[in-house]
């Protein structure tokens, strides 16, 4: 059996730019996805994204 991808994942790709973090006004320059103009005072950077998220309980 024969699949196009051969047992890797595909890097996930990236996108190029010069953002400020709506919470902390630290500089962004890359994001994973294409972010909406209409909702660009809502980027976070990665520290502050990580601080919103509920910490996960790990065992």
């Amino acid at each position: 059996m024969a699949f196009g991808n051969q047992g890797g994942f595909q890097p996930r790709k990236m996108y190029q730019g010069n953002w400020k973090c709506s919470a902390c006004g630290a500089d962004i320059t890359e994001l994973p996805f294409e972010p909406d103009p209409a909702r660009l005072d809502q980027l976070l950077c990665r520290d502050c994204h990580r601080a919103r998220r509920p910490q996960r309980n790990r065992y």
